[in-house]
């Protein structure tokens, strides 16, 4: 993919200073970039390598001072970092506009594929699949029966989607993904054996959603496991039978939602995060990375850290006391000195 700067002054709506006419093959970062690319600067930080980079096109702020000559022909834009978002989305959608249906892959007669769809080599469709439009369903991806995908939805690699399982539109899924794999129920017997309860829900994700490589997402036993719209989920999350997330929530990587429990709108839920199941975590929560849910959060609104977790603040003077307590412990041992020099 090659643009020449007035191509992409055009785009993008900026002023282009130097030669309009010079082309760009690749995005690079403005301290790496070479003859060809196009970079940006929105960080005041890298202001220093806008004199030296050897970039083609540079993408600037309008407001934007030189101090030095530059030799790259730069563009001048509203605001640097939304364009380079622009382009950036511009690139990938042009990489992955795939169509067509690749074989060997397997589709049931029974299933119905919509418009401009991309199935690759290895896919699996089962019956009564609905597959919207303009949905891309990479090699190696496996859709149970009773399926129903909406459009523009993208399943990467590997990502399997087991039975009657609801996912929405303008959805990502990202490699190694399992949506509806069997919620952990087991009864335990008096032999001291377990007997595996059947898990006969649904998992329901809604449109916006993105879920990243290798996270779970588990069916619930009865009803719905749901992710609501604008969703977004890290890689190596695991989310347990019945939890509801409620839309626009984030949650980082390698945190586990214990099963029934529900999280609120608008939360941000940090990395390696443990919650218990059967609780609610509060609209608007935000909990720091490594942290211990135990019980329900129902203030709104609220930030919280630690295990077990406290409020924020509290935590962060846990840590001063605990960063104390070996100052703390020599000056308890010298007032047991005293104390047993005064008993003598």
């Amino acid at each position: 993919m090659q643009f020449t700067a007035h191509e992409l002054g055009l785009m993008l709506n900026g002023t282009i200073e130097g030669d309009p006419e010079v082309s760009v093959n690749q995005l690079a970062k403005i301290e790496e970039a070479r003859p060809g690319s196009l970079s940006f600067l929105a960080n005041p930080k890298y202001e220093q390598y806008l004199y030296t980079t050897e970039a083609s096109v540079i993408i600037i702020n309008k407001d934007q001072v030189l101090t030095e000559p530059v030799k790259s022909t730069l563009l001048r834009v509203d605001n640097a970092y939304s364009a380079i978002t622009i382009l950036l989305e511009k690139y990938n959608t042009l990489k992955l506009n795939k169509t067509g249906i690749e074989q060997p892959s397997f589709i049931h007669a029974s299933a119905k594929i919509g418009d401009k769809a991309y199935v690759g080599a290895f896919a699996y469709i089962g019956a009564n699949v609905v597959l919207g439009n303009n949905c891309k369903i990479y090699p190696q991806t496996y859709i149970a029966d009773d399926v129903t995908i909406g459009d523009n939805v993208t399943l990467y690699p590997g990502v399997k989607v087991y039975f009657d399982c609801k996912i929405g539109s303008n959805v990502i899924i990202h490699s190694g993904t399992v949506i509806g794999g069997d919620g952990f129920g087991f009864a335990p017997l008096p032999d001291g054996t377990y007997s595996k309860i059947s898990q006969i829900g649904n998992v329901i994700i809604e449109d916006n959603v993105e879920i990243g490589a290798n996270t779970t997402v588990d069916r619930a036993t009865m009803g719905s496991t749901i992710i609501r719209k604008g969703v977004k989920l890290d890689n190596l999350i695991q989310i347990a039978h019945n939890v509801e997330i409620s839309s626009n929530t984030v949650v980082a990587a390698q945190t586990g939602i214990s099963g029934s429990t529900k999280v609120g709108e608008n939360c941000i839920i940090g990395g390696q995060v443990g919650i218990v199941g059967h609780i609610t975590i509060a609209k608007g929560t935000q909990v720091q990375a490594q942290s211990g849910i135990s019980r329900s959060l129902l203030a709104e609104g609220k930030k919280w850290a630690g295990s077990p977790a406290v409020s924020y603040t509290d935590n962060l003077r846990s840590q001063v006391v605990v960063n104390r307590l070996p100052e703390l412990e020599k000056k308890i041992n010298e007032l047991e000195k005293i104390i047993a020099e005064l008993r003598k």
